[in-house]
């Protein structure tokens, strides 16, 4: 699989974060600030992406698209709203929660099938696992953030999925995968 090219620059990954945290700042009450703008060729590019948000180090919240419904700036703001205020995993997070909140933007790559598990490289490469009526997705900084290697990272997944372990082996389970650009 060729390397996901998207290069974003740093006043763009600055600005996605701003805009995140204005999002959350905004629904709960906790600024006048007019919402942050800019506009770039990338900021209008259709790709997906997930907004995680974390608080002492353990996931507050994460929501995304795995591929793109519009401008990717809208994407980023409706999963800001979402991760911080509808992950079902979460209460809705609260205003004294946002001193220390971090925001990681990850921008998602092409989804393609997987033609090898072997290729795998955890950390560069996040999943996607479907069997009927299941499916998980993990994206590639979960490997790395927990020291997984190739095969732990696709049986997680396929717990994320609602599947056994080593389902990823079984016949009629789909693998994909996708690079992302993670800031």
């Amino acid at each position: 699989m060729n390397a996901f090219e998207l290069i974003l620059t740093d006043e763009e990954k600055r600005f996605c974060k701003e805009l995140v945290d204005w999002v959350i700042r905004d629904h709960l009450g906790l600024t006048s600030d007019p919402k942050p703008v800019m506009d770039s060729r990338t900021l209008r590019e259709e790709l997906g992406a997930f907004v995680t948000l974390k608080s002492g180090g353990r996931l507050r919240g994460c929501i995304g698209n795995i591929v793109g419904n519009g401008p990717l700036v809208a994407t980023i703001e409706r999963m800001a709203g979402a991760a911080a205020f509808e992950d079902p995993r979460f209460a809705p997070l609260a205003a004294d929660e946002i001193e220390g909140l971090h925001i990681e933007v990850s921008v998602m790559g092409p989804l393609s099938p997987c033609p090898d598990a072997e290729l795998i490289e955890p950390g560069r490469h996040g999943l996607y696992i479907r069997k009927a009526m299941h499916s998980g997705l993990l994206l590639p900084q979960v490997a790395t953030e927990w020291g997984w290697d190739r095969e732990t990272f696709l049986d997680q997944t396929c717990v994320k999925a609602g599947l056994p372990k080593g389902t990823w082996r079984k016949p009629k389970t789909e693998i994909w995968w996708f690079e992302a650009v993670i800031f």
